[in-house]
């Protein structure tokens, strides 16, 4: 009788290559997707250009947006500019004044800004700046 030589029988291997770049491309596409879909705060803007631009202290900053369409948001949150002085006062009442930068559409209205502006200053504060990018 003749033997045949047996295989032995093969072991179950675990192959972690291909278990790696299935992990890094969900990686991947998670990261992507929640940049997408968690939407910026407050209002998309192209800011005027000047070639003498500053660096503004990081210590206490309120920003105040104007946009093309000249709509007003404080720290993202919308407000008609007839509510600016009433949501100003919380700001009166800290140590510390906060400094305002305004953050203007390059199309916005002028005198919106300039009632933006007066509305601040009015009510007591000295620190405003215009945001602007250099060219």
């Amino acid at each position: 009788m003749r033997r045949w030589q047996e295989t032995p029988p093969n072991k179950a291997r675990i192959e972690i290559i291909p278990m790696i770049d299935v992990m890094m491309f969900l990686l991947i596409f998670f990261v992507l997707i929640s940049l997408n879909v968690i939407p910026a705060q407050g209002i998309k803007t192209q800011l005027p250009k000047s070639s003498e631009s500053q660096k503004i202290n990081e210590t206490k900053n309120v920003l105040i947006t104007i946009n093309n369409e000249n709509t007003v948001q404080l720290d993202g949150k919308s407000i008609e500019l007839s509510h600016l002085a009433a949501e100003l006062t919380p700001y009166k009442n800290s140590d510390k004044k906060p400094n305002f930068i305004i953050n203007g559409d390059k199309s916005a209205n002028l005198q919106t800004l300039v009632n933006v502006m007066d509305v601040i200053k009015s009510e007591g504060f000295n620190s405003v700046a215009i945001a602007t990018k250099t060219p």
